[in-house]
Formats: C-alpha cells, structure tokens, sequence
C-alpha cells in the first residue's frame, strides 16, 4: 500500500509518525536482545541508531515534500529546470543521511530489524521514487518528457546519480569530484528527459540557453 494522498503539512506529520514507528519497533529488538544477551555491549551502536533515526525523522519528512511538490510544477517552466533542484536537494540530503547511517548499521542483526521496520512503515524505496516517477509521468502525458522515457525507470536513475554523488564525497572526499552544483546538472542533463528541438529551432534554443 502506497503512502496516502496527503496535504503537504499533513504527509509531513505522516513521515515524521513513520519514522518514529520505526524508532519504536528498533528499540523494542534492543531491549529485548539486552534481556536476552546481557554480556553483550549495545551502548555504542545503539547510539549511533539513535543519531541515525533522529536525524532521519528531522531530514526525510523534507526530502519526501520537496519530491512531492514537483506535482505543482506540472506544465509549468522547463522540466530540466524544474528538477534541477530536486538533485541538489537528493545529493544534500543523501550526504546528511549516510553520515548517519555508516556507524548504525554496524551489524546484520541491526540491517535486518532496519529493513523490516522500514518495509511495515512503507517508506521503502518506492517512498521517495513514486512521486518523482509521477512528475515524469505527468509531464510525459502533457509532451513534456520523451515518449520513450520509462518514469519510473528514469527516477531510479534520478536518485541514484544523487545517491552516488553522496556516496563518493563520503568516501573520497568533496574535492574528488564535480562540485555538488555540477553533478546535479549532470545528472539532469545526461538523462536526456525532455524532447529534442524542433528542425530549425536548435539555434533558438541554443540561444536562449
């Protein structure tokens, strides 16, 4: 089941409930694994969880508003434009996200409870793809996107350009690759979205860009 059609404040709080259910499943394993295995030490992990989900509960309700709000944006503006921002927001937030993230799951156990949690709050993967497959989609109908383009195909490719970008700053560092600006054009760019011009009209269109 799909995350219900919300007003923005609305999926907003929604998000935030979600999160929180997933913080309680999490802490209810913990305690349960420390009544089962007291000479084991949870201290450390169990607070990079919580780091991890406090500043999910804080990052993803935006994130998920800020992919949901591109449905306002349906045959408004130039669609490269209007998702433009959309991935310097997913690489910011990817960035913030994963920080968190790599001292948390330290363990199976940890990963396993996590991807559980995550699938009963249905905020999978699916949460953040859907909205962006649907701008595609919407803007496809209108003419607006290539008709050959797959949406839902297109916004994988989407987030994990932004998810990649995240990753490698990471690891190796901000300088080791295109400035977060850049690559969010890149990525925009090189998934070649919109139609080609017209015959004629590509000096216009040069012009004008």
């Amino acid at each position: 089941m799909a995350i219900p059609q919300l007003e923005p404040h609305q999926r907003t709080q929604d998000t935030r409930r979600r999160v929180l259910e997933i913080a309680g499943y999490m802490k209810r394993d913990d305690g349960e694994d420390a009544a089962a295995h007291p000479h084991v030490r949870h201290a450390a992990s169990g607070q990079a969880v919580d780091r991890f989900l406090a500043l999910l509960q804080d990052r993803l309700p935006l994130w998920l508003r800020i992919l949901h709000d591109l449905s306002n944006l349906i045959g408004k503006g130039n669609v490269n434009d209007n998702l433009l921002p959309i991935a310097r927001a997913g690489i910011d937030y990817y960035a913030d996200v994963h920080s968190a993230q790599l001292p948390a799951f330290t363990s199976p156990r940890v990963t396993v409870r996590f991807r559980e949690a995550q699938r009963d709050a249905e905020l999978g993967p699916m949460s953040e793809i859907q909205p962006l497959a649907d701008y595609l989609a919407a803007e496809q109908r209108a003419g607006r996107v290539r008709a050959d383009v797959d949406p839902v195909g297109s916004a994988r490719l989407f987030l994990a350009g932004c998810f990649r970008r995240a990753y490698d700053e990471l690891f190796s560092g901000a300088g080791a690759g295109p400035s977060r600006d850049d690559c969010a054009e890149e990525i925009v760019r090189e998934l070649r979205l919109t139609p080609a011009a017209p015959p004629g009209c590509q000096g216009i269109t040069d012009h004008l860009s």
